[in-house]
């Protein structure tokens, strides 16, 4: 699988990610600076990591999502290629306007990091293929501005065209909906704040997120 992952300023998930896609698929992905204009050819997967982009200035994300390799990213969602965000990297898909609604500060104004039991609502995308609708798991999230807010007519749309990828079974930031995770109208594009790479070995403690990356290899090899 050739599989690419973006790195920001200030992103700290970078790392974890491609170790983690390492061992899933056996093939290292490539490393790619946010300031590049254009992204490698023949690219199977794009994965934008967690951390704090640019300090977390003006809004979470903001800024990430005008970097120039963004415009590469935008266009090749746009031709079907996977994208994978999580933590900061799905609040740069929103932002970037890959995915709809926002996340802002955690309800309680703290930082979160624990692991969480979340519900999969969406078995039949290539990210969540691996999972059984209804199935619970545990991922650990670490993030301070995950609280997913959208107004009622895109909720109501996302859970009526069942793409909510993931839900927390207890609330745990004030996401509305106890949403964890969504994906973009053609399925392609999953934005979640849980950190599914840092939940694929017994020495995390547990593999709960294997199945995530395991689901979009099996699916693009």
């Amino acid at each position: 699988m050739r599989a690419a992952v973006i790195t920001f300023p200030g992103s700290n998930c970078d790392r974890d990610m491609a170790v983690a896609l390492e061992q899933v698929s056996g093939t290292a992905p490539l490393r790619i600076w946010h300031g590049d204009a254009a992204l490698p050819d023949r690219l199977d997967l794009i994965a934008l990591p967690g951390g704090f982009s640019y300090g977390d200035y003006l809004r979470s994300g903001a800024m990430a999502a005008t970097s120039p390799i963004m415009r590469a990213v935008v266009e090749a969602a746009g031709r079907g290629v996977p994208v994978l965000g999580v933590c900061n990297g799905f609040q740069v898909l929103t932002e970037a306007g890959l995915l709809p609604g926002a996340l802002l500060r955690n309800a309680g104004q703290t930082f979160i990091c624990r692991t969480v039991p979340l519900t999969v609502e969406n078995s039949r995308s290539l990210f969540t293929a691996g999972y059984s609708t209804g199935q619970q798991i545990r991922i650990p999230v670490a993030h301070h501005d995950g609280n997913y807010f959208a107004d009622e007519d895109t909720l109501d749309r996302l859970e009526g065209e069942g793409r909510v990828a993931f839900r927390y079974v207890q609330t745990c930031n004030g996401s509305q909906r106890d949403i964890a995770g969504v994906l973009n109208e053609a399925g392609n594009v999953l934005g979640m704040m849980p950190h599914p790479e840092r939940a694929v070995e017994d020495d995390h403690g547990g593999t709960d997120g294997r199945a995530l990356f395991e689901a979009a290899i099996r699916q693009l090899a």
